[in-house]
């Protein structure tokens, strides 16, 4: 099986409840006569459970039709599942695995800490053509862990997602529900499986605007430093837009080690800010050509139908999923490095006991809203720069830098949402939206200033390229349409009433 993500839904389940009718769900034209498997499933951790206080499930699975290694990442609601084939028994964790785990369990030994056999019915939702829309299974399962002399045994519901969309999910948890299931409070058999034993995540505090700037701090580097861990395995299974959230994380500590420099040691801080510049660099070539790929893309599939260009898409698209594929390896390369490592460690010591300065117990209205003023202050004059600015090249480059800035003063706003709700939530809204549009005016005209050479590739290996002629002027288009945004995101953003707070 391909890696993939997994969209699902548990529930708690009696033993004798019946499963409803199916039928009836929107688009289910059919439901496929029921199949039975027997299950057998080897979950390992660490001896500490790292994997499963990262919400992470690593198997060895007989039975099924998708026997073998499994993978499972969260990813917000969702899981990214990999599979490796099954291998022989005892044979230990797959190499590519391990591998991506690296940054979670560095060094430790994995070993086996649930095994888990599963009775599954299962039932394929299938629409008029046949499609399998979603799998509905009936779970009877049977878990033996650690040093527990007595099994577990429950019974649950699963659905799982494969060609439907979020409508059947919700519209199948409506039918589950009054027949008489639970939505499970668990987001896995393993966690069910092992209970109190995995560590309770400690309750996150609330700031508010008395409290001290450096709790600001910590919290924002704590968040962080945690989102960019979660995104390493991601990143390196090359999961969905997993390059961007994690280079958008490194941004953000890049950010507030800026923004909070007077509340930090700057001797402990600075050669971070250095390294993460660096990591930044290394996400930025793989991103920067997955969104030259995107917008590219995009942009010829918005072509008239009378256009002649799926010959030039399939060379130009192939050209840079292979940019890509270069520029992942050597993200890949550098997560694997000591170096890479070191900083993970460097920055998990920042967001436990951030090296503060005096400054920091100061109260947060008194001298964060300070420096977001100052941030706005610097956005409205890069933004003031752009007017008159006639030359192309030197208008583009003013809105570019109004981008930048507009990014850093959103990143300076975010961490005293939880203090100022609403009202700083607002901002950070305005702000995305000032972001968004200079982001799609600017990837048009890189986007642009790509095609000569894309054009003259293709054009060697005898392609048509009447298509991309064309679509130079669309971009042309994208950018103009892309600033005009930019001018209505800008009035709304600029908006006095969305500083109130500020005040």
């Amino acid at each position: 099986m391909a890696d993939q993500p997994e969209v699902e839904d548990k529930y708690d389940v009696d033993e004798d409840t019946e499963l409803p009718d199916l039928a009836g769900l929107p688009g289910v034209a059919s439901v496929a006569p029921p199949e039975e498997h027997e299950l057998e499933a080897t979950y390992v951790d660490t001896p500490g459970l790292a994997l499963a206080r990262a919400r992470i499930t690593l198997r060895r699975r007989t039975g099924g039709h998708d026997a073998g290694w499994h993978l499972k990442l969260p990813v917000g609601d969702e899981r990214y599942e990999v599979h490796e084939p099954l291998g022989e028994a005892g044979e230990p964790v797959p190499e590519r695995l391990r591998d991506a785990l690296r940054v979670v369990i560095r060094d430790e030994r994995l070993l086996p800490v649930v095994t888990l056999r599963n009775r599954r019915t299962a039932h394929r939702l299938l629409d008029g053509r046949d499609r399998v829309l979603a799998e509905v299974a009936d779970d009877r399962v049977t878990a033996w862990s650690g040093d527990a002399t007595a099994p577990r045994h429950w019974r649950e519901w699963e659905v799982e997602l494969v060609e439907g969309d979020r409508d059947l999910l919700q519209a199948a948890a409506e039918v589950l529900v009054a027949a008489g299931a639970t939505p499970s409070a668990v987001s896995s058999k393993l966690a069910r499986a092992l209970g109190k034993a995995i560590p309770a995540d400690p309750a996150p505090s609330t700031p508010q605007p008395d409290s001290s700037a450096g709790e600001i701090v910590r919290l924002r580097l704590a968040e962080q430093v945690a989102e960019l861990v979660r995104r390493d395995p991601l990143v390196r299974c090359d999961a969905p837009d997993s390059v961007h959230k994690m280079r958008v994380a490194t941004r953000r500590l890049r950010s507030a080690l800026t923004t909070f420099r007077p509340f930090l040691d700057r001797e402990v801080t600075e050669p971070v800010r250095d390294e993460l510049k660096e990591l930044a660099r290394v996400l930025g070539e793989a991103r920067d050509a997955e969104v030259l790929r995107e917008t590219i893309e995009e942009t010829l599939d918005a072509a008239p139908p009378d256009v002649p260009g799926d010959e030039a898409r399939a060379h130009v698209v192939s050209g840079l999923t292979l940019r890509y594929e270069r520029a992942h390896a050597r993200v890949v390369t550098a997560m694997g490095s000591e170096r890479y490592l070191a900083l993970v460690d460097r920055l998990h010591a920042l967001a436990t006991e951030p090296p503060l300065t005096p400054k920091a117990d100061r109260p947060t209205h008194d001298v964060l809203r300070r420096r977001v003023r100052r941030e706005w202050k610097r956005l409205r004059t890069r933004v003031h720069a752009v007017e008159g600015v006639e030359d192309p090249a030197g208008r583009t480059e003013a809105l570019h830098e109004v981008r930048k800035a507009a990014k850093r003063l959103r990143y300076a706003v975010e961490p005293l949402v939880p203090a100022y709700g609403p009202d700083a939530a607002r901002l950070v809204k305005r702000l995305k939206r000032v972001q968004s549009t200079l982001g799609d005016h600017h990837d048009s005209l890189v986007a642009r200033a790509e095609l000569p050479q894309l054009a003259r590739r293709a054009a060697t290996d005898g392609v048509d390229v009447y298509a991309l002629g064309m679509l130079h002027v669309r971009l042309e288009e994208r950018a103009a349409a892309a600033e005009a945004g930019f001018e209505e995101a800008w009035r709304r953003a600029s908006r006095k009433r969305l500083r109130s707070w500020l005040s």
